[in-house]
């Protein structure tokens, strides 16, 4: 039964990359996307604190782009970290996402200091530090992520406006961190209080030196783990790493055509396909293309033939 929980556990990191890596390339694959042109747009440094652009300039076009990598990257960490939109436009649900986001970066820390724990005993190294700084940040993440994986399904299940819009899946996704951040609890209590069976299983990952399992809840707890490892790139969670790209590319993607050959190129191309739209006001005037379809005019008087 042992090798055959390594086995799930090497299973589950492949899926895992593997489908970052296919999201990755099927999103660099997509078609352009339609520009949101959204301001502000954070790279504008001082424009962005009242929402200006470039453009604003007089002869832009001729003038060097300036970006500001700094409030970009402030912008970023305010909403990775503290879930700033969250808290300006939905303080309520704030108070719930905010604990559970925050126990997943716990907990991706703790993995982490597993993992430097395995690698410093394989080689020697004294990890009385680790040890301890292993145990705090892992029962905070773990009592942090059940708290606000618990409040964020009870909210679904009781808020007449979230309820609405949440589906089966939703609820799904919360029950499986419930249960597995659960049990990695219930094995932290009464089973691995210092985290010493995690690092010497993380050792044996690492070492390939597959030492059998003891412990049936410590089992249980690898096999939820892993499910979870593989199953989160593959759903709609998968935002905690795709979001770069609804960020920089998407929401604050600002880059003129002008002397751009390239996006050029990828506008020539979405203009040239087909329409399929069956809205009347797109497929209702024959139009083949979508280039003829954006240099239409619907409301312009049809022209008359000269007598």
């Amino acid at each position: 039964m042992s090798l055959l929980v390594y086995v799930i556990v090497y299973l589950a990191v492949t899926v895992f990359i593997s489908a970052v890596l296919y999201r990755f390339l099927k999103y660099i694959r997509n078609p352009m996307h339609l520009r949101w042109e959204l301001y502000p747009v954070p790279h504008e440094g001082k424009r962005a604190s009242y929402g200006g652009s470039y453009m604003e300039e007089v002869d832009w076009w001729e003038k060097p782009r300036e970006k500001s990598r700094i409030t970009e990257l402030k912008a970023m960490t305010q909403e990775i970290l503290l879930l700033k939109a969250v808290w300006e436009n939905n303080r309520p649900l704030w108070y719930l996402t905010y604990p559970f986001h925050l126990g997943l970066y716990l907990t991706g820390a703790f993995i982490a200091l597993v993992g430097v724990g395995a690698i410093a005993q394989l080689a020697g190294v004294a990890i009385g530090p680790i040890t301890a700084l292993t145990r705090l940040v892992g029962l905070a993440g773990f009592i942090l992520g059940l708290i606000g994986a618990a409040g964020l399904f009870c909210k679904r299940l009781t808020d007449p406006g979230m309820r609405e819009y949440s589906s089966f899946g939703h609820f799904f996704n919360l029950a499986l961190f419930i249960i597995t951040i659960g049990v990695g609890i219930l094995t932290c209590l009464f089973v691995d209080p210092a985290f010493n069976m995690a690092r010497a299983f993380a050792a044996s990952l690492i070492s390939f030196n597959l030492a059998p399992i003891e412990s049936p809840l410590f089992l249980v707890q690898i096999l939820l783990a892993s499910l979870l490892i593989a199953y989160i790139p593959l759903t709609h969670m998968s935002h905690f790493f795709m979001k770069y790209f609804l960020y920089h590319d998407i929401r604050w993607g600002d880059e003129p055509t002008v002397d751009s050959p390239a996006i050029q190129a990828k506008i020539g191309t979405v203009l040239n396909y087909p329409v399929t739209w069956a809205a009347p006001h797109i497929a209702g005037h024959g139009k083949n293309t979508w280039a003829e379809v954006a240099t239409f005019n619907p409301a312009a008087e049809p022209e008359t033939e000269k007598e």
